[in-house]
């Protein structure tokens, strides 16, 4: 039975909520986090079949002191943290930048960028003094500079996000922790559907492109989940979606229909 000890952000749905079952069916020992009581206790409900080794908490990641005392949480719970994964993040309507509201603007760039910088400083001083321990951010859409119209917010956070996580892997050189990234590229989560919600022309081809490129949560994160537990470079970059598959699922789109979101 593994002994290692993770903590996922957003892990009460979606690609968090998947990482948390794979890395307990690995037998790891998981504290997830959640915005509400309500969220967090769903999904306890979910993973309560893996029993004692599954742990939540509310917080804030944009808030420092939570990310604090989601750390005390794991390490009360289940001792020294080996595995922190910044997954949680919020989408935005799609919209140019200029029709969206200031708070939808700020509250983006609040969880998907400072939730990241809390949840990457707050375990790192915690890995340091322990000697060793993996910090992963989550990319999504923009991380590589791929532009998503009506989606820009969002796309300058994560690609803020990978800047930073570099950035900090660069200051973080002479540490026994690594920092680094992991990329699920899309995934069918309510993230995703979110920009779905109409039936405009411009929504009618982003739902051809996602049921070309997209993949079901269990796939992707059973691929992430193993990756985490092997990676042994100081700033590893996990990517599902690579770019011969991309290539590859173009050239066979005429021919090979997928169906995800039909």
């Amino acid at each position: 039975m593994s002994t290692t000890s993770v903590v996922i952000t957003g892990g009460t749905r979606g690609i968090g909520l998947g990482l948390a079952a794979r890395f307990l069916e690995k037998g790891c020992r998981v504290t997830i986090c959640g915005t509400s009581t309500q969220s967090v206790q769903e999904a306890l409900g979910e993973l309560a079949a893996f029993g004692k080794n599954i742990a939540g908490k509310v917080a804030d990641v944009g808030k420092k002191g939570d990310m604090e005392a989601l750390l005390d949480t794991a390490v009360s719970n289940f001792g020294p943290l080996d595995i922190w994964v910044n997954n949680a993040g919020i989408s935005q309507e799609t919209a140019k930048v200029w029709e969206l509201d200031q708070e939808t603007i700020e509250n983006v760039l609040r969880i998907n960028l400072l939730g990241v910088v809390n949840g990457t400083v707050v375990p790192f001083q915690a890995m340091q003094q322990q000697g060793k321990g993996k910090i992963f951010n989550m990319e999504g859409l923009g991380s590589d500079g791929f532009i998503m119209n009506g989606l820009s917010i969002y796309g300058t956070s994560k690609n803020a996000l990978r800047y930073f996580t570099r950035a900090f892997a660069t200051e973080a050189g002479g540490s026994s922790v690594q920092v680094g990234t992991v990329s699920p590229g899309m995934v069918v989560t309510d993230l995703l559907l979110e920009t779905l919600r109409d039936d405009s022309p411009e929504t009618r081809k982003k739902r051809k492109f996602y049921n070309i490129m997209a993949d079901d949560v269990d796939t992707v994160t059973g691929f992430l989940c193993e990756k985490m537990i092997a990676s042994n470079v100081r700033s590893p970059r996990i990517e599902w979606l690579t770019k011969p598959k991309i290539i590859s699922r173009m050239l066979l789109a005429p021919f090979r229909k997928r169906t995800l979101l039909d």
